[in-house]
């Protein structure tokens, strides 16, 4: 996969998080495309770094490689709210640790459980009462509204926050096809005069 390809990935589906809206984001490959994915995430890593964004090869997934990316800190404060801690507590997480251990944890469920851990909503910042509602309501008919998630709590706020990362994935986009970089968008590249 070459850069710009990775960098409109990243952009089309982690805007959000990209920009501070968001603490995660899944960025999620082909095997084709993302055979490279643990090379660029560590590119990444180290561009992006002074910028708080930190990605994560959360696994190969039958034809599919999951690439995470998050700011620490908030989502550390996240999943650190009482909802989420109890959500993480009956899929078995070490509540309570430091966040790399809670992201080792949803490695290994990613790797091993039966059925896909769909506390993984939690980690991509979903608020934990829809987080908690799709739990209680598999295949999610019961939403009040589907959208970057299942929202069963707070719709008009979902469609508020929905409409806010289409709009800053537009704008990163635009900038995109105009021949910017994602390094220089975030102030990570080599200036220019």
């Amino acid at each position: 996969m070459r850069q710009t390809d990775f960098e409109r990935a990243l952009v089309w589906h982690c805007a959000p998080v990209l920009v501070g809206l968001k603490a995660a984001g899944l960025l999620s490959l082909t095997m084709e495309n993302g055979g490279m994915l643990p090379e660029m995430a560590g590119k990444y890593n180290v561009l992006l770094a002074g910028n708080g964004l930190r990605f994560l090869p959360l696994c190969r997934c039958g034809r599919r490689r999951l690439l995470l990316v998050y700011r620490e800190e908030p989502l550390a404060r996240a999943l650190e709210c009482p909802a989420a801690c109890a959500i993480l507590h009956r899929a078995g997480y070490p509540v309570g640790e430091p966040l790399p251990r809670l992201l080792g944890r949803l490695m290994e469920r990613m790797e091993t459980a039966e059925e896909f851990p769909h506390e993984i909503g939690l980690f991509l910042g979903y608020p934990p009462e829809d987080v908690e509602g799709f739990l209680n309501d598999p295949g999610g008919r019961g939403c009040r509204l589907c959208g970057c998630w299942k929202v069963y709590h707070d719709a008009e706020g979902a469609r508020r926050r929905f409409r806010q990362f289409r709009q800053c994935r537009d704008l990163l986009w635009a900038r995109l096809e105009r021949g910017d970089s994602l390094i220089r968008m975030m102030g990570a590249g080599p200036k220019t005069a």
